[in-house]
């Protein structure tokens, strides 16, 4: 099964979320979080700080990342681990995969015309509002 991950990134002050607006298919047009493919031989955390450096230059430094759940597609043979993290200072983003964007968190997450995922965006900020007290504070 191949593996993937998503890289939720809240800002320092916990106001907004890292995006991009996709630029290829799958989600063409649509917002997503950002992320990638997990290599052979590469563990997951591994993975995601890396994809999250190739695309945001976002480095370990500046984040810690957290692991908060798995989704497992048997049909498409695959499987995306979800992590999300908290910027430890204002930084400046920059990548070229995809259009990068910072979004207040007042947003309907769960609109499919707008974020990719069916609905995925919005129930993953959902469950990370149960538990970011715990994961994401200083």
């Amino acid at each position: 099964m191949q593996g993937y991950n998503v890289l939720m990134i809240y800002s320092n002050d916990m106001k907004a979320l890292l995006m991009c607006e996709r630029l290829r298919e799958p989600y063409k047009g649509l917002s997503n979080f950002v992320g990638g493919k997990i290599e052979e031989g590469e563990n997951g955390m591994e993975a995601a700080y890396r994809e999250l450096f190739e695309e945001t230059s976002i480095s370990k430094a500046d984040v810690t990342l957290h692991h908060v759940m798995d989704f497992t597609y048997y049909v498409h043979q695959c499987y995306v681990e979800v992590y999300v993290g908290r910027l430890k200072r204002d930084i400046q983003v920059s990548g070229d995969e995809n259009e990068l964007y910072w979004t207040d968190l007042k947003q309907n997450f769960f609109d499919m015309s707008r974020y990719a995922g069916e609905g995925n965006i919005g129930h993953m900020i959902e469950q990370v509002n149960m538990i970011k007290d715990e994961i994401l504070s200083d």
